[in-house]
Order: structure tokens, then sequence, then C-alpha cells
């Protein structure tokens, strides 16, 4: 599908990609410290499956020179884009932000059509970028250019890691986890830790799908990542009173924390160290090398769980979402 514009003297063309179009796809180099869709990550993207070329977008001016290009995410099984991972501009392109937001207007709009819902836009940057200019001025158009195509709000998640050296929390006996095959269990557990959580993804998932619907497509993009289902655990006290559970998984780049939830009525009670704990020492006791998580900025009680743990912080996860 190609989308057009008259707005300048030469005709701009906004269309998805095909396999024919693979070198000029790969022959945009990002020189700027905020995109990552280089070529030899793109290769291995597209090799399993996360990158597509019907989810890669070009902007071509009237004799066929490429412009720009953006590029979303997916799980490898998965039909829709799920993230922009990556915007470019050709060098020399007068207003780069217009560009983007035409090239990103025209890739909402067709997803739109498809009856996708708008991805999110995941930018990867040090803990301390908002002191580097170069980073800045990397932002600048690309937030602007976010902003006019209907990404107009802005989470900032922090990024933390588990590394062999680290401690590795010891059980304290004031839970019992257990493995759970049936999903409508989990589907139940993730409905109710939603009730008053303070993670902005789960808030707006509320607000947008409710709390049942919100449940089990939380079920579906866990069953989608790679860890393995069988990693799953519930959570009890000795005396059999459920307290929440744990969700052990992994992602492209390898173990991750999932997901932990602790049930409304057993806040407040440290139980938190518990579940993150039970999943520390699950990957670590299969030697992971890293073991990733983040956490919203302001959800303080799970970055305070984190440094506990000996999860170190080393970036930040900035997340331009559907206002």
């Amino acid at each position: 599908m190609s989308f057009r514009t008259t707005s300048r003297p030469s005709r701009t063309t906004f269309r998805s990609t095909t396999p024919a179009d693979l070198d000029r796809v790969l022959s945009c180099t990002v020189d700027e410290p905020v995109s990552w869709a280089d070529p030899e990550r793109y290769r291995s993207m597209l090799e399993s499956g996360a990158y597509r070329p019907e989810h890669t977008w070009i902007a071509e001016d009237g004799e066929g020179r490429l412009l720009a290009r953006a590029v979303w995410w997916t799980f490898p099984e998965g039909d829709r884009p799920l993230a922009l991972d990556c915007v470019w501009t050709a060098p020399g392109v007068e207003d780069r932000t217009a560009l983007a937001a035409g090239l990103l207007t025209a890739a909402h709009d067709s997803f739109r059509a498809a009856g996708w819902d708008l991805p999110e836009w995941h930018l990867f940057l040090a803990p301390d970028w908002r002191d580097d200019p170069a980073v800045s001025a990397a932002l600048d158009w690309r937030l602007a250019a976010a902003g006019r195509s209907g990404l107009g709000g802005r989470l900032e998640r922090h990024r933390y890691e588990w590394r062999p050296g680290a401690p590795v929390p010891a059980p304290s006996g004031r839970l019992v986890f257990t493995a759970e095959p049936d999903d409508e269990v989990f589907v139940e557990l993730f409905r109710r830790t939603a009730e008053g959580s303070i993670d902005d993804d789960t808030r707006r998932g509320l607000a947008r799908l409710g709390a049942e619907r919100q449940a089990r497509e939380t079920l579906d993009a866990y069953l989608r990542m790679p860890g393995e289902r069988s990693w799953w655990l519930t959570a009890h006290t000795p005396e059999g009173e459920p307290v929440g559970f744990a969700l052990p998984s992994a992602n492209q780049g390898g173990p991750v924390v999932g997901f932990l939830g602790v049930l409304p009525a057993a806040r407040g009670r440290g139980y938190v160290d518990e579940l993150l704990g039970e999943i520390t020492r699950f990957h670590a006791a299969r030697d992971a090398e890293r073991i990733g998580a983040d956490t919203d900025a302001d959800n303080l009680p799970m970055a305070a769980a984190f440094d506990r743990a000996g999860y170190h912080r080393f970036g930040v996860r900035l997340v331009l979402t559907h206002a």
C-alpha cells in the first residue's frame, strides 16, 4: 500500500517494503545514539521472524531515492507489529520531523485499517540520557514526529539486570511455590493482581480493555514469549493462603524476570521480595549469564525490590504510546 503527499516539491511515497527491497533497507546507516536496527541486527531479526518486510516502511522521493525507514518488531509467531524499534532519515533531509511523521502516519493508517492497535515506540537510552547533548538532538525530532503521528503519550521505564557475582536471594520459607498448568488460573491471577496496580501498562490496559480482556491479552503475550510455560509458578503461604504468582520467562535476548504479582489482600507484607527472589533463583540455577527486567520509573516499590535483590539499573526504556 502506498501513500503520497504533494506538500513537497518532489512527491514523496510512503510504503511497506518487499523482500526485493532488502539491500536498500540494509543500506540505512544509523549513527545516532537512539536507533539500533543496524544491518546485523536487521538480518538476525528478519531470520527469526521478529522483523518482517511488511512491517518495515520506507519513504521515497519522486526519483525513487530512499529518504526514510521505520522498522517495527513483533513476536516471531505473531501477525501484527507490536513496537517500533527504529526510525532513520537520510542525510540532507531538510525537515526530518515532517518526513518521519508522514512515514509513521502512513504506516499507522495501514495498521488501523488492518484492525491492529497502534504500536508503541520503544527508545533505549542510558540512565543519564538527559545529560547527553547527542541524545537530546537525536530525540528532539523523533519525539516531535511521534506526537504528530499519534504517539503523544510518554512513559519512562528503568531497565535492570542481574549477573553472576551478584547475590542470589536465599529462600525465606515464607512462601511455597507450585507449578500450575491451568491457564485459567493465571487469567484469574492477572485479573485480580491488576486491581490497584501502579504499573502504567496495566492501568492503561484496564482502561482500554476491561479486566477480563486485559487479563487474557496479558496471558497471550506471555505465552508467545520464548520462556517455557512450565516455568510459571503460583505462590501460597505454608498455611495455604494464596499470595500471588511468579513468571520467570525469556525474550530474544535471554532470561527475564517476566511478571510477578501480589494479590491485593496480601500486599504490604514484603512478598514482592519473595516472588522476585524465586524468579532470580530459578534463572540462576540454570546458569543464566544475565537476567533482564524493567519497571516504571514511578514504581518505587518495585525499583527498591530490584535493588535489594542485587539487580543493577543500566538503562532506560522510553515508551511512546497512543495518548
